[in-house]
């Protein structure tokens, strides 16, 4: 990802609590037969600074076929964005952007076989959704989960990159910065209200 200096991200507790908060996200990978990209939700796991993102896809999807022969993968997390107006700036000679939080990880896929190590993989998932449907959960019949488990591929992303671009105006002045998050703030875009805020926790204010 192409990222100006002035729009690095390089805490990782940082880029890991937007990518919680952003889970549902964009799986890319590639093979000789061209691309593939799936949108999934992921759990963000990381211990002893090993960083990785656990989710399943349908059996069905041909995305799967590559995990193996290929398993290099960007997963992308996106969050909010706006439009800029120029009208914000002291300068006449200006344009619109668009601001943006973005987080790209990069690693290797690895597939979870064996029935116990994937159900351990979809209570993961269910304690980081919706942890009261757990007993539920447990409460389905043998088979009905036997064939939910024929039917989907568990796998992991054993991330071994992160790139964090927060996009927030850091190339223009206090001042135009300020009225920037104050024309957000009046929006009606829940989206725009969040980049606001972004903006403001990282002027400090």
């Amino acid at each position: 990802m192409y990222i100006p200096p002035y729009y690095k991200e390089e805490d990782t507790g940082k880029l890991l609590d937007f990518m919680r908060a952003n889970s549902f996200a964009l799986l890319t990978g590639h093979s000789a037969s061209g691309l593939q990209a799936t949108h999934l939700p992921f759990v963000v796991e990381e211990m002893n600074g090993k960083i990785s993102l656990v989710s399943h896809l349908s059996a069905a999807n041909p995305h799967r076929n590559i995990f193996e022969s290929h398993p290099d993968a960007l997963v992308v997390f996106s969050g909010p964005h706006a439009y800029i107006s120029p009208s914000n700036y002291e300068k006449q000679q200006n344009v619109p952007t668009w601001n943006y939080i973005a987080v790209h990880a990069r690693g290797k896929v690895r597939v979870i076989s064996g029935k116990e190590q994937v159900l351990a993989s979809l209570k993961k998932m269910i304690e980081a959704y919706e942890e009261k449907y757990m007993e539920q959960f447990k409460g389905l019949s043998g088979d009905y989960v036997e064939a939910m488990l024929k039917g989907i591929v568990a796998f992991e992303v054993m991330v071994e990159k992160l790139e964090g671009k927060y996009k927030l105006s850091q190339n223009k002045t206090q001042n135009e910065q300020k009225k920037i998050i104050a024309s957000l703030e009046r929006s009606a875009h829940t989206w725009d209200k969040e980049i606001a805020e972004a903006m403001k926790q990282n002027l400090g204010s």
